[in-house]
C-alpha cells in the first residue's frame, strides 16, 4: 500500500468510528479523494450526513473531470432535497463561471436571511469584477443582492463597475450620495480614481490625506505607476502601521450583541 492509499485509509477510518470527523478532517478527506480520482468513495461521503461539507468538492471533482453536467445536476438535486444556502452558492458561482448570468441569478433569487445571504453573495459577485456591466447587472436585480440593513455592499459594489468602465463622476457620485460607514471617504474616493485609472490624481488625494492607511494605498498606486522606488519610501513603516493598529477602536455591535461590521 503506497502513502496516498495509507493516508486515505487512516482518515477514512478516523472518520468512520467519529473521532476525528472535524470539518477540517472531512474537507481534507474529501480533497485527497478528489486528488486521486477517487470519486465513488467521495461521492457515498457527499451522500450521506457530510454532504453540507464535502459536496461542493464533489461537485467540483466531477467538472475537473469533465463532467460539468453531472457536477450541475447533483448540485440542483442537492438544492431541491436540502435548499442549504452553501449549495446555491457554489452553483451560481460555476454558472457565473460559465458565462450563465442569468442562470446564476435565478439560482440566487429565492433569498435569504443576511448571514446566508452573506455566504452568497461573495461567490457572486467576486467573479464579476473583471466583468463590470455583468456586475451592474447583476446588482438591477433587487432579489439577488437583498443585503438586509447592508445596502453600502451594493452601493460600493456599484461605485467599483462605473469606475472600471470610466465612469468615475457617476461612481463618485454614488459613494457621496451613499457613504460607507467602514471607511474613509478620501480613501475610497482615491480608490475609485485608480480603478478607473486616472492613477496621478488618486497618488494626489491619497498625499492629501496622509494616514499610514492612506499611505499604504499610495504605495499600491506608486507601483501601479511604475514608481517602485518612491513607493518604497511612501510605505510607512512597521512601527507606524503598528502604532496605527493600537489605536484601532472596538468593533461597533448591534443591539442584539451582533458585530455591525460587514463580514467581509
Amino acid at each position: 500500500m503506497d502513502r496516498v492509499d495509507e493516508a486515505i485509509r487512516v482518515l477514512g477510518a478516523d472518520i468512520a468510528v467519529k473521532r476525528y470527523g472535524t470539518q477540517n478532517t472531512l474537507t481534507a478527506y474529501a480533497e485527497l479523494l478528489s486528488r486521486h480520482g477517487q470519486l465513488d468513495d467521495l461521492r457515498e461521503l457527499a451522500t450521506g450526513e457530510h454532504a453540507h461539507t464535502v459536496l461542493d468538492i464533489f461537485a467540483s471533482a466531477l467538472r475537473d473531470c469533465g463532467r460539468a453536467e453531472e457536477a450541475e445536476t447533483v448540485m440542483r438535486e442537492a438544492i431541491a432535497t436540502d435548499d442549504w444556502p452553501g449549495y446555491r452558492a457554489w452553483l451560481s458561482a460555476v454558472l457565473l463561471q460559465d458565462g450563465r448570468l442569468d442562470d446564476a441569478i435565478t439560482v440566487a433569487e429565492p433569498g435569504f436571511s443576511w448571514y446566508d445571504c452573506s455566504n452568497l453573495l461573495a461567490p457572486l459577485v467576486y467573479p464579476l469584477f473583471d466583468r463590470p456591466e455583468e456586475l451592474l447587472y447583476l446588482l438591477d436585480h433587487p432579489l439577488t443582492v437583498p443585503h438586509h440593513g447592508h445596502e453600502e455592499f451594493q452601493h460600493a459594489w456599484r461605485a467599483f463597475a462605473l469606475a472600471s468602465l470610466g465612469r468615475t463622476a457617476e461612481a463618485i457620485a454614488v459613494v457621496e450620495a451613499h457613504p460607507d460607514p467602514f471607511n474613509d471617504p478620501r480613501l475610497v474616493r482615491a480608490n475609485l480614481l485608480s480603478t478607473a485609472g486616472h492613477l496621478a490624481q488618486a497618488a494626489a488625494e491619497l498625499r492629501d490625506v496622509g494616514t499610514v492607511k492612506a499611505r499604504e494605498d499610495l504605495f499600491e498606486v506608486l507601483v501601479k505607476q511604475g514608481r517602485a522606488a518612491e513607493a518604497v519610501t511612501a510605505h510607512p513603516t512597521v512601527a507606524e502601521q503598528r502604532a496605527a493598529r493600537a489605536k484601532t477602536a472596538p468593533v461597533p455591535l448591534r443591539e442584539d450583541g451582533y458585530s455591525a461590521e460587514p463580514p467581509f
